[in-house]
């Protein structure tokens, strides 16, 4: 069975984060920000890029899965219902479904993790694409980036994508 993981960086730091993706075995790092910019060191787009370029992780930004600023707003001022509203009818654009089967291919190839700011998934857009991704049979897993010994400790509790290793290479 094909999972997507997802992973936020609020409360982490980018030595912590990108060690979480390797002890997970992540090949593709899924940005999936409207803006891929942060005030936080280490996350906006270039620097995270050559961060899990040295980990041996592609980077695949997404901006058309990205969250508009209204949603965004009303994530922020915890009006979740609101914010699903607005980004399910986001989601439901010509733009952003092309990027939803690019995602899904790229989940279907490669161990893949959608990345956004917020630590729970549950007030973010990306546990929104991941329903989406549910509707093709893909299961998700949430990692959490402030302590990556845990997958470590724990890795036969991560979900095996087996499909990717046993295919074919080109």
């Amino acid at each position: 069975m094909t999972t997507v993981y997802t992973i936020g960086y609020e409360g982490t730091d980018i030595k912590r984060f990108v060690a979480t993706l390797v002890a997970a075995k992540i090949e593709v790092l899924a940005d999936v920000r409207a803006v891929p910019i942060s005030r936080k060191k280490g996350f906006s787009k270039n620097a995270l890029r050559e961060a899990l370029q040295k980990a041996g992780i592609s980077y695949l930004h997404f901006v058309q899965l990205g969250d508009p600023k209204p949603g965004r707003v009303a994530a922020h001022a915890g009006k979740y219902d609101v914010f699903r509203k607005i980004y399910t009818k986001h989601l439901n654009t010509a733009a952003a479904q092309t990027a939803l089967t690019e995602l899904n291919a790229a989940v279907r190839r490669s161990n893949t993790c959608l990345m956004c700011f917020e630590r729970d998934p549950k007030g973010c857009h990306r546990n929104i694409i991941s329903e989406q991704l549910a509707e093709d049979g893909i299961l998700t897993f949430h990692l959490y980036g402030d302590s990556p010994t845990r997958y470590v400790r724990n890795r036969e509790l991560l979900p095996s994508n087996n499909s990717h290793q046993s295919r074919p290479t080109a």
